[in-house]
């Protein structure tokens, strides 16, 4: 898929919930850990809402770097109020750096793609959900699968 970002802007309007809570991110977190388990996927999750860790899941092959790319890209989620996907492109579009445009250390932030607001329609944004251990695009993909299949898509 060719994200843009309009398109990137479109899936997170899409993709907001009506209401989000523990369980929530419980059942939103084991959609993802399954995946890795059924297909293999080394790849960290970790999902959060109001600075409190929710869901954290390491599979087997992942290692604390996983960990750290979490932390940052929920950061940049968190900051801005979008997918660090779309912040990466846009970034990439506008041809500076985040250190360039924001005055933030790339050592606590990423615009690499995998994480994703968790946004509440008629709210805003309340936490994030990201995975770590794909490439970017796949770690993106497998967020907004999760995230489909919770809203019954």
């Amino acid at each position: 898929m060719e994200y843009t970002l309009e398109s990137l802007l479109a899936e997170e309007a899409s993709l907001r919930l009506g209401s989000f809570s523990n369980e929530t991110a419980y059942k939103l977190g084991s959609l993802l850990a399954k995946r890795s388990r059924t297909e293999g996927l080394a790849i960290a999750v970790g999902i959060v809402r109001g600075g409190q860790r929710l869901f954290w899941y390491a599979a087997e092959g992942t290692s604390p770097d996983n960990d750290a790319w979490l932390e940052r890209k929920i950061r940049t989620v968190l900051r801005f109020g979008h997918s660090s996907l779309y912040m990466g492109r846009k970034i990439a579009a506008l041809g500076v750096s985040l250190k360039d445009k924001y005055g933030i250390d790339p050592a606590e932030f990423s615009t690499s793609g995998g994480a994703f607001p968790i946004g509440l329609r008629g709210t805003g944004i309340v936490g994030a959900v990201a995975v770590s251990g794909l490439a970017q695009e796949e770690d993106h993909a497998l967020v907004v699968e999760a995230l489909a299949v919770l809203k019954g898509r």
